[in-house]
């Protein structure tokens, strides 16, 4: 036992410390990822006070293509959206670039127009590389996420204006699930995303916290929580609608408006967490972000190295528990766990901590998995070590229903049946064996001992010992069984016609013959595995026993004592000659009725 414990902990952790390792090396990062979007990403309320108007595909067509476009457009779309005071936007924030100059006139009318009332943000983007750095000490390394460049607008817009970045770094499968809160430029200057600066303004306006304390790593990136899917902050506001003048000014009072590309031609989207089968618009991720700083709802990623640990102990503890437990133990303790810990992982998640669902999900579903095969190896295997052993001296058809009962009806300890007995001795064997050689002794008694031993097989008895030249068998035990007192007198009677040809066989190569004296009685015994742990033996004990074996001891060579329960039990299906209660046997105060079994009943 202990033994089986150190083997199954010693598993546990080996296979815990494993699966641990291939979490933290990202093996399970694609089946993690997708289904923490589906458990974690869900629409949410929106605030209301977040409008896109797209350069969508109604605005190319009344303009012309994009690529035609002055920047006269831009500078009418924010003068119309400002032309009423009491409809001005708090915020305007254009996700298109402005860099270099064009049109001197043209480039003049749009820094007028959008520095005017000082509610535009424009957009600027740096251009990441690996650099080679070198230290003060002369050490140098190779920098992934250096910023080799960076574009911002023109001069005159630049100075009239609030920049944002609007780079984006995608996960690993190409996912967008983080927002880069700001950017630091070789030159000292730190720069704002593009939507944290439109929210630093609208805040700004509103009375809101200007600075927010967010949860960010090495990189400034944090989490996204999106709020919409693809579509949800667009009304079908149009830049034609801006310079028709056909739009509601008055909704967007007070609101922060978004202009950017909203036609799958600019090639300006992205596969967000929310929606993995739907592009999304920049600028609606642009929006996304904006609401969750509205809502200042951010979540921590928990460190990764916190998560393995807690992933190796608790699937360690699962996995020995499936080991030791049976299924109908080990199944719900699975269910329990894993169905938990997803659901653990969303309270947390609203709660603001971000954790892998996968990992401990998964892991102690493959661990279930396989102990479940494993127990069924194992059994498969003691079924059969089972079979191999009984089937030495138990008829297969009990093997067989010991194999579907399990090995509980093996367990150590004793129950009280209702049996036959069989007891069979050899007569005149040990004179034999003083005249004999001890090969010859021994070939005759197999052959005696292999004869008794199919007879009781063929009548689906339990050969429960030899003992020297005697042989024990039951019936009804360790298995339930049918008409079990006629089997064992079925098999008495054929021992003793077996008997007789080896009789004459023996005769005839040895010159001595000997024969059986058989004894069957039927009554209540303990039958079980009896003895020591180190060593059992499974039999019976108790009176029906003891009397079965005096019958035989008073039996003549070739003969069956039965007593009167089995003649009771079988009546005249069995043919037998009383032979009166005179006689005594061994260990018994009052006379005893002993019969003849003469033979079957046809």
């Amino acid at each position: 036992m202990k033994k089986k414990i150190i083997k199954r902990v010693a598993a546990a952790l080996i296979s815990a410390g494993v699966f641990t390792v291939a979490a933290l090396l990202g093996l399970f990062y694609n089946i993690d990822q997708s289904i923490s979007d589906t458990l974690y990403q869900t629409p949410k309320a929106l605030s209301g006070n977040i409008f896109v108007i797209g350069i969508d595909d109604r605005a190319l067509e009344d303009i012309g293509p994009y690529n035609t476009w002055g920047r006269d457009i831009m500078s009418m779309a924010i003068e119309a959206l400002n032309a009423d005071e009491n409809c001005r936007p708090a915020v305007i924030g254009i996700d298109v670039l402005y860099t270099g100059e064009s049109d001197p006139e043209l480039d003049d009318w749009l820094a007028e127009a959008a520095g005017a009332y000082d509610n535009v943000v424009t957009a600027s983007v740096a251009n990441f590389g690996t650099e080679l750095v070198t230290e003060d000490t002369g050490n140098f390394y190779l920098e992934d996420y250096a910023v080799l460049s960076y574009e911002e607008p023109y001069t005159q817009l630049r100075d009239v204006t609030t920049q944002g970045h609007i780079n984006a770094m995608y996960d690993q499968d190409g996912v967008l699930r983080h927002s880069i809160l700001q950017i630091d430029l070789p030159d000292g200057r730190t720069i704002p995303s593009f939507a944290y600066a439109i929210y630093q303004k609208y805040a700004a306006a509103n009375g809101l916290p200007v600075e927010l304390s967010m949860p960010t790593d090495e990189l400034h990136r944090f989490y996204v929580d999106y709020s919409a899917l693809p579509g949800g902050f667009y009304d079908g506001i149009s830049v034609s609608d801006l310079l028709s003048g056909d739009f509601p000014a008055e909704q967007l009072a007070g609101s922060i408006v978004l202009i950017g590309p909203y036609a799958a031609g600019l090639s300006d989207y992205v596969t967000t967490a929310i929606d993995h089968a739907s592009l999304m618009y920049g600028v609606e991720y642009q929006a996304n972000v904006i609401n969750q700083m509205l809502r200042q709802d951010f979540k921590t990623e928990v460190f990764n190295l916190l998560q393995a640990g807690l992933l190796f102990v608790l699937s360690a503890v699962c996995l020995w528990f499936f080991l030791s437990f049976k299924l109908r133990y080990a199944l719900p303790v699975w269910l329990l766990v894993s169905v938990g810990s997803v659901l653990l992982c969303r309270g947390l998640y609203s709660a603001g901590m971000v954790l892998h669902p996968v990992w401990f999900c998964l892991t102690v579903t493959v661990f279930f998995v396989g102990a479940v095969g494993f127990n069924y190896v194992q059994a498969a295997l003691e079924k059969r070590k089972i079979s191999a052993t009984f089937k030495r001296y138990v008829a297969p058809e009990i093997v067989g229903e010991l194999l579907r009962e399990g090995t509980d009806a093996l367990g150590l300890g004793g129950k009280l049946c209702d049996i036959a007995v069989l007891f069979v001795d050899i007569r005149g064997f040990t004179t034999m064996s003083e005249v004999l050689t001890p090969q010859e002794v021994v070939s005759i008694l197999n052959r005696y001992l292999s004869l008794t031993t199919d007879c009781i097989m063929k009548n689906h008895g339990t050969l429960d010992k030899f003992v020297g030249d005697c042989t024990m068998a039951i019936w009804n035990a360790p298995i339930e069984q049918e008409d079990y007192v006629m089997n064992a007198c079925k098999a008495a009677v054929d021992m003793v016609e077996g008997s007789k040809a080896l009789s004459q066989e023996l005769l005839e190569k040895f010159g001595r013959t000997v024969s059986f004296g058989i004894g069957v009685h039927c009554g209540s015994a303990v039958v079980g595995n009896i003895g020591a742990e180190m060593r059992m033996d499974f039999t019976a004990i108790g009176d029906t026993v003891n009397t079965s074996a005096r019958l035989e001891a008073n039996a003549p060579a070739g003969k069956i004592y039965i007593s009167r329960e089995v003649v009771d039990r079988l009546g005249d299906r069995i043919k037998t000659t009383s032979l009166g209660d005179g006689i005594k046997l061994k260990g018994k105060s009052q006379q005893f009725e002993i019969f003849l079994l003469d033979g079957i009943a046809e």
